[in-house]
């Protein structure tokens, strides 16, 4: 027994002895992390357009409230609600029998008035010759000549009469005082209307051409008059969500003063519209072209990180690596940033795939849709 314990301790002794030295032998070398995958975009030296991308609606060139002067039954309406109308074009029919009988009336009594003028003005004639001859009497003829004078007085009144008769008689037909498209009919047909009517009948927009008003800071403004200076600014406009292309105007308006409130000032850019895709009370997305800067650096907008040290992006070295890199942005919008100072312009930056890069760490940039294609 003793002979056989003594082989088996030496066994046991040696391979506590060599077991540590095999285990690191064997344990495999540490690995760093994996590629990163990412999509890359170059960074170029080119001429930058100064834009300024903001928030705006439409609104109406003019917008009429069509009104009635006169009171009475409205009898007809000439359009249909929503029709695009001419200015000029017939609107409304208000009963007129009432109207054209006033007119009549002051139109006979403006006929009476004048007959009995012209039987003055004969009389004044004769009894001036009587007068010569001491026929009649001066106070005679002073009377003669009054009534004259009296009955002129009296046709001016029923001349203004009849012209106001007839302008009630035209009142009865209310038509476009501008071409645009009618709203909603607020009073149908047979019912009775007032003059003047707080509720207007219906209401007309201008559509084309028509506003876009926007306010841009106020910091802008010096921007903004010098760019106005030599042409009218271009602005562009899109309506979100829609598959509508860009409408292109040009600025009209700038407000003669800067809201304290908000320190802001209010633009109007003015369209054609012919196609009438923007609609008054639509909110759009507005780019004022405030003109162009050579030579400036430019970067994709999807580069343009930001971090606790403020903006930043990821460069990709010629060994594969990324480097973090401060940038400071002039502007910036929804494809583009100009750059004031951190890239010089050449550099390969990263657009996708941020998270999963690390200063220093290497990439791998795949291509669009794709996975990843090897390390560069």
């Amino acid at each position: 027994m003793r002979t056989l314990r003594l082989p088996l301790l030496a066994l046991l002794l040696a391979a506590a002895a060599g077991g540590p030295a095999c285990r690191k032998q064997e344990a495999p070398q540490a690995a760093g992390p994996p590629p990163a995958p990412v999509l890359v975009g170059q960074v170029v030296r080119k001429t930058a357009p100064r834009n300024l991308a903001v928030i705006g609606h439409v609104e109406a060139i003019s917008s009429v409230l069509v009104r009635a002067r006169i009171g009475g039954e409205l009898t007809r309406a000439w359009f249909e609600e929503g029709d695009e109308v001419r200015q000029g074009q017939t609107l409304f029919s208000i009963d007129a029998r009432q109207y054209e009988a006033a007119l009549r009336q002051a139109e006979a009594e403006l006929a009476r008035n004048e007959a009995l003028l012209r039987k003055a003005e004969s009389d004044a004639t004769r009894y001036a010759g009587l007068v010569k001859q001491d026929y009649v009497t001066k106070e005679q003829y002073d009377q003669i000549t009054t009534n004259v004078a009296a009955f002129k007085a009296q046709i001016d009144a029923n001349r203004a009469t009849v012209d106001n008769a007839r302008l009630q008689v035209a009142y009865c037909t209310i038509s476009a005082p501008v071409s645009g498209r009618t709203g909603s009919l607020n009073v149908k047909v047979g019912n009775l209307v007032r003059a003047n009517d707080e509720r207007p009948l219906v209401t007309i927009n201008q559509t084309h051409p028509i506003y876009v008003a926007f306010s841009v800071p106020a910091q802008a403004l010096p921007d903004v008059k010098r760019g106005a200076g030599a042409a009218p600014l271009a602005v562009v406009v899109t309506i979100p969500g829609g598959a509508a292309p860009p409408q292109e105007g040009v600025v009209t308006f700038v407000d003669n003063n800067v809201d304290t409130a908000t320190s802001t000032i209010l633009l109007k850019a003015t369209f054609s519209n012919r196609d009438e895709r923007l609609w008054p009370g639509q909110f759009v997305d507005v780019t004022l072209k405030l003109g162009d800067e050579p030579d400036r650096v430019v970067a994709p907008a999807q580069a343009v990180q930001a971090g606790q040290q403020g903006q930043y992006v990821f460069v990709v070295k010629p060994d594969g690596t990324a480097e973090q890199r401060l940038v400071k942005v002039a502007r910036a919008d929804a494809r583009e940033a100009v750059i004031d100072s951190g890239l010089s312009g050449g550099e390969t930056v990263v657009t996708d795939g941020h998270l999963r890069v690390v200063p220093g760490g290497r990439v791998v940039i795949r291509e669009q849709g794709q996975g990843a294609t090897g390390a560069k």
